[in-house]
């Protein structure tokens, strides 16, 4: 039986799965990664969107020898945590403004599919339904859920983890602190994606970059699979 959405409620944080069709690949080479990196940050605005009248509109300024972007976006949420795997992807988002959350989806939903659409020649949904998510109501949720989404990517060395446990906790160690496509190099302090999330709620409740690295790592050592309980959407 389909688990019920919860009512997505302002200053609230929820754990988001959006998934394949069929579980067929939403990624298929490094371009459309990056495509959804690009899509994460322009669709969580209120206003309109358009990509490419976006890039072309795109304000940089130069400071102390680097370009930062120059954000006049009214965000719909805040992206707190990401993780991309090749048939589904992983958000942890906080509601700032009504609907935002279903809002931003849409976007994104909408705005990836057609991108995916006209590149491989293809028609109909992308994604399986709507967005699945749960509420996290407490730290000890949150703390479990960070873990949870950046620990995803592990599948891809791993394939049976889930169900037989990690086999090598170092070479897994390792490969999390080097995927790319998701938001734990920015936590543990490497610049990867900084400007598509805001880190500053979690590092505070994690105890800063060591924390979240500390979480990660216990997490992996000890083997507490069964810690995930209900912020699982799988």
């Amino acid at each position: 039986m389909p688990t019920k959405r919860p009512k997505l409620v302002n200053d609230e944080v929820y754990h988001i799965v959006i998934r394949g069709v069929g579980d067929s690949l939403i990624f298929k080479n490094i371009d459309d990664y990056y495509r959804v990196i690009f899509s994460l940050y322009e669709f969580n605005t209120t206003g309109p969107i358009e990509i490419k009248k976006q890039r072309e509109k795109r304000k940089t300024v130069k400071k102390r020898g680097e370009l930062f972007s120059v954000d006049t976006r009214e965000l719909l949420v805040e992206i707190l945590v990401f993780c991309f795997m090749p048939n589904h992807i992983h958000l942890l988002l906080k509601q700032i403004k009504n609907g935002g959350i279903t809002q931003f989806m849409r976007k994104l939903g909408a705005g990836y599919a057609a991108y995916f659409n006209k590149k491989y020649n293809r028609r109909g949904h992308l994604f399986q339904g709507r967005f699945k998510a749960v509420h996290i109501k407490n730290d000890k949720q949150l703390e479990t859920v960070f873990v949870y989404i950046h620990s995803n990517a592990i599948s891809l060395i791993e394939p049976k983890w889930k169900e037989v446990g990690i086999k090598n906790s170092k070479k897994v160690i390792k490969f999390l602190e080097n995927y790319k496509w998701s938001s734990y190099q920015d936590y543990i302090g490497n610049k990867n994606f900084p400007s598509v999330i805001q880190k500053n709620f979690l590092l505070e409740t994690m105890g800063g970059k060591e924390g979240c690295r500390n979480f990660i790592e216990n997490w992996i050592k000890y083997k507490k699979i069964k810690d995930f309980g209900k912020i699982v959407l799988e």
